[in-house]
């Protein structure tokens, strides 16, 4: 850096002082005033080149400064906010609206959740103690009838005898065919055809696409539905699947003669509208009979006795609740299971013990009529 001392004033005093010495003629007066001058023009010359230096020193600085900044990337961005890419987007769709003079569409409704809460319990609740009174009820008056028939069965059968052995026979007559093979089903096997066919023409219905929102409505048990109460019952007659279909109505078709021997096929049907699965059937028989042997059907070389069985599906059952498995309805077998061995324990001393006060009451509305015999009818 190249900085000059003398400025033109102390270049003038210079050139004073010199010709001033020359001359020799200069008085003390003059003198005295040369060197004033002299240092006032040295006292200038220096606060210039110190005010110089300052500058330039600053100046070099802040531009070394500049230039490390920008060259090692120290120098601090300001962070430029963007907005999320939804929201710009939405907004931006909603400028081009504008400008097109069409009104942005509106936010979609949020769908309504219902409040969990246990009022919509108390319908249902109603429903099963109700509907298990009837079914009960039911079965009980259809006992009485049964066996109130069966001394005029007795005669019809004699005279149907007869008929048969004067009335001559028809080769390959489809009817007497099927008889015959209805004549050869046991009372249990009898009485769960009626709800195998049942079956049958719910799963056919599911297949037809018009009925396909009845179907969801009353056949599928669906707690978020308006529906709560009849898809309890007609759901138990559902099943979308063919593979789970025959196994239930295999299962169904095996216990049938040892669960209708065991309770009368009244109090068998009672059982099983009230509890609404095949698991209850099955409970109810392992409960009973808990020695019986049992084997898989693809299995049939390892047995193991009914109770075992029992405790294994419950096991398994309560497991696939609680880690939420979805193989099959775990719910509803063991609640179904655990109703039925219920019924077993308690439930036959509870409610069917304690039924004959409706069965005369039945007997006495059925006894009323003209004449003394009481054996009229309505």
């Amino acid at each position: 850096m190249h900085v000059t001392f003398l400025s033109p004033p102390a270049g003038a005093a210079v050139g004073a002082l010199q010709a001033g010495s020359g001359s020799g003629s200069s008085s003390c007066i003059t003198s005295s005033c040369g060197v004033a001058a002299v240092m006032m023009a040295a006292r200038a010359a220096v606060f210039r080149w110190v005010s110089e230096d300052i500058i330039s020193t600053h100046y070099l600085t802040n531009r070394f400064t500049l230039q490390t900044q920008q060259r090692c990337g120290f120098r601090k961005v300001a962070k430029k906010v963007e907005p999320k890419k939804g929201v710009a987007e939405e907004a931006e769709l909603n400028e081009i609206l504008h400008k097109k003079g069409v009104a942005p569409a509106p936010d979609p409704p949020t769908p309504h959740v219902p409040a969990r809460s246990f009022g919509r319990l108390v319908k249902p609740f109603v429903f099963t103690i109700g509907f298990t009174g009837c079914s009960f009820g039911g079965a009980a008056i259809w006992q009485y009838e049964s066996l109130k028939s069966r001394v005029q069965s007795y005669f019809d059968d004699v005279k149907a005898d007869w008929l048969e052995k004067i009335r001559p026979q028809k080769q390959g007559d489809l009817r007497k065919q099927v008889n015959q093979w209805w004549n050869s089903l046991s009372d249990g096997q009898k009485t769960v055809t009626g709800i195998i066919a049942a079956n049958a023409l719910v799963f056919c219905c599911w297949r037809v696409p018009s009925l396909q929102r009845s179907m969801l409505k009353y056949f599928t048990s669906d707690p978020s539905s308006k529906a709560l109460c009849w898809p309890m019952l007609l759901s138990t007659f559902s099943h979308y699947s063919l593979f789970h279909m025959g196994a239930n109505m295999y299962v169904l078709w095996s216990f049938s003669s040892s669960i209708v021997n065991m309770m009368g096929k009244e109090q068998f049907m009672a059982l099983y509208l009230s509890a609404g699965a095949i698991m209850a059937v099955l409970a109810a028989v392992c409960t009973k009979m808990p020695e019986a042997k049992l084997a898989i059907i693809f299995l049939p070389m390892y047995t193991f006795t009914a109770g075992n069985a029992l405790k294994a599906i419950v096991a398994l059952d309560t497991a696939g609740l609680i880690l939420g498995w979805r193989f099959f309805d775990h719910a509803a077998h063991l609640g179904g299971a655990l109703f039925g061995i219920w019924y077993i324990i308690y439930g036959h001393e509870l409610i069917w013990k304690n039924r004959e006060p409706l069965v005369k009451m039945w007997h006495d509305f059925r006894s009323r009529g003209p004449g003394a015999g009481g054996n009229g009818s309505i």
